[in-house]
């Protein structure tokens, strides 16, 4: 077996809790070093986790022996510190959305590229057996013709403070980047191609899209409709709908029950057929890939591009709220 990665980790932000165990748990993968830019708040997070080092500040963790770092820092930092994780030679495990912008995002995949290191964003679902069980049920021609996804992710965001990173524009907040990136990621990799055009329409709250509804029109008059907000309850399902059958997964992000990830498949005659594809926490499912891809030296993998691709179409959706009017979609130069 390959040596373990050795990882750092930028920042002790929530989301960090939940990944960082996972980490820990994995076979390919060891927690070495972790820094804040409070070195109290580092130096508990380290004892809380079992990580061997703290320290006070996330260029320490930079300047360490670890090989890559897991940056769970507020979207509108992710593009500076991921360069400058790449030029210190590490590889980068980042959260979602990838950026704020296209442009960053771009940015940040040419860096790493350049400086021979791996670059994932931290969608987990995708790298779990049941979602390629089901990119492998629409591929194969089981649905039909693939004519329609549906897809919302919403959560109750009153439920949260209001200091809540996702609550504020400046870091990269708003419904559409926080779960819409979710519902956009999926129906770009399902449909395997970028829309032509786009419309959005959203509720904006203290300068963020509280809640954004959109529709994006593809090639041979596909289209995927997405639903994101934080002022409904709990729902992330998806609908691949063809003109054979449809396939039907009520929490596509993340399991409901852990051990029993699930989706159904609805023929003609409205008969359902459930399939169950167990697999690990979506958390070590993402860490063994991120693994993967370092061990193997894959620096250009299809998911640099379908992130790339996800940031801009939601920079497209986002333009459309704002300007009240359907967006054609620009062509992405190649990376």
């Amino acid at each position: 077996m390959s040596k373990r990665i050795r990882l750092g980790i930028l920042g002790t932000a929530r989301v960090a809790r939940t990944v960082v165990p996972q980490m820990q748990l994995s076979d390919m993968a060891s927690v070495v070093i972790v820094g804040s830019r409070s070195l109290d708040k580092a130096q508990a997070f380290a004892a809380e986790f079992d990580i061997p080092q703290a320290v006070g500040s996330y260029e320490d963790v930079l300047a360490s022996d670890c090989d890559a770092v897991y940056i769970p820092l507020p979207p509108a930092l992710h593009c500076e510190w991921t360069c400058r994780a790449a030029e210190a030679g590490k590889h980068v495990l980042c959260e979602k959305p990838l950026a704020t912008s296209a442009a960053d995002a771009r940015t940040m995949i040419e860096t790493c590229r350049r400086h021979g290191v791996v670059l994932l964003d931290s969608v987990m679902w995708y790298h779990t057996e049941r979602a390629e069980r089901m990119k492998q049920i629409i591929a194969s021609g089981e649905l039909g013709d693939v004519r329609q996804i549906t897809s919302a992710f919403t959560f109750p965001g009153d439920a949260m403070p209001d200091s809540n990173i996702r609550f504020n524009s400046a870091l990269g907040g708003g419904s559409l980047l926080d779960v819409g990136w979710y519902c956009v990621g999926a129906s770009l990799w399902f449909m395997n191609q970028l829309p032509q055009r786009v419309f959005a329409a959203a509720e904006w709250k203290n300068g963020i899209d509280w809640h954004l509804n959109g529709l994006m029109w593809f090639s041979d008059h596909q289209v995927a409709a997405i639903e994101t907000g934080f002022n409904l309850i709990r729902r992330r399902w998806i609908e691949v709908a063809g003109t054979s059958a449809a396939l039907v997964c009520d929490d596509f992000t993340r399991p409901w029950n852990l051990e029993k990830p699930r989706f159904w498949i609805h023929d003609v005659q409205g008969v359902s057929h459930q399939n169950v594809v167990t697999h690990p926490p979506i958390e070590r499912c993402l860490v063994d890939a991120f693994c993967r891809l370092i061990q193997s030296g894959q620096i250009v993998h299809e998911w640099a591009n379908l992130s790339l691709q996800t940031q801009h179409i939601c920079d497209t959706l986002k333009r459309s709220a704002q300007n009240e009017r359907i967006e054609a979609v620009e062509p992405l130069a190649p990376l």
